[in-house]
């Protein structure tokens, strides 16, 4: 089971700027960058942030991908 991170679509939709959306997070746009391409989690608090603002659950920030999908 692998996850696809979801994040960098929701970041697009939103209309907010990634600066914006960093610092809400207090991370760098590259910090935030990471999470949008899925190379990097955010800690579970600033997960819970991010939904928040995005107007989404945590769970709606990834994707579950079965191993044989990939």
């Amino acid at each position: 089971m692998k996850l696809r991170s979801k994040i960098g679509e929701y970041v697009e939709e939103s209309g907010y700027k990634r600066g914006f959306i960093a610092k809400q997070l207090n991370v760098s746009v590259d910090q935030l960058r990471l999470y949008c391409k899925g190379e990097s989690y955010p800690p579970m608090p600033k997960a819970f942030a991010l939904a928040k603002l995005l107007g989404k659950k945590v769970d709606d920030l990834y994707e579950v991908i079965d191993d044989d999908e990939v």
